[in-house]
């Protein structure tokens, strides 16, 4: 559903003119916030399938320090391994990497673990790989990347709609202190409902995540 269709489909519910355009006026606009603010909170509410996305990097001899590009600050690693050398990687902390690093001098080899070192310029989330690459591999994550705000027309929204549409009528009765006939907390019960079927739908293409393993 486009940015333009989503806002649509608020204004209906709150009884109000339909727009050709998410910046036509300022009280379009400020739907659009609430639209963002509920697309946000579904967003974050799951690991959605659509949210999904392999980034794959190849590394550079004697550099250790890799970007998850385009990923900002939100984004979730959900398994990382190193394609050349056909192994998974491992979590390690920064104080394993800083002992590795700095204290006992490990030598540059095959990438086999990884560690979270902070933002980019960009604001994009880094990673250390360790021991240090001695050459090219590529490394294979599987992410989870929360959708940037819409802003466009036709921009599309990845995560379920019914949910962030019901969501954003809710905020915005509550904003406006009165619903014509439904009231603000019905709103939000209605918006919860949404948001549990859709995540109940999603984690049934995953089960294998749903299985608690002891190691």
């Amino acid at each position: 559903m486009t940015y333009l269709n989503l806002m649509n489909s608020v204004l209906r519910r709150l009884r109000e003119e339909e727009t050709t355009s998410v910046n036509s006026t300022t009280y379009v606009k400020m739907v659009g916030d609430f639209i963002n603010d509920a697309k946000t909170l579904v967003g974050q509410a799951a690991d959605w399938s659509a949210l999904r996305e392999t980034l794959i990097i190849p590394t550079v001899a004697s550099d250790n320090t890799y970007s998850l590009t385009g990923g900002g600050d939100n984004i979730k690693v959900m398994t990382m391994l190193n394609d050349t050398h056909n192994c998974f990687m491992q979590y390690q902390t920064k104080d394993w990497f800083n002992e590795a690093l700095y204290i006992g001098n490990a030598s540059e080899g095959t990438p086999q673990y990884y560690t979270y070192n902070g933002l980019d310029s960009n604001g994009d989330t880094q990673i250390l790989v360790g021991p240090t690459p001695d050459g090219v591999y590529n490394i294979r994550v599987d992410t989870v990347k929360r959708q940037a705000d819409l802003s466009a027309d036709a921009d599309v929204l990845l995560v379920p709609s019914m949910p962030v549409i019901h969501l954003t009528v809710a905020l915005l009765a509550r904003e406006r202190g009165e619903t014509g006939g439904t009231s603000t907390a019905e709103y939000f019960t209605i918006a919860n409902q949404y948001l549990s079927d859709a995540i109940a739908i999603d984690a049934a293409k995953h089960p294998e995540e749903m299985v608690f393993r002891t190691i």
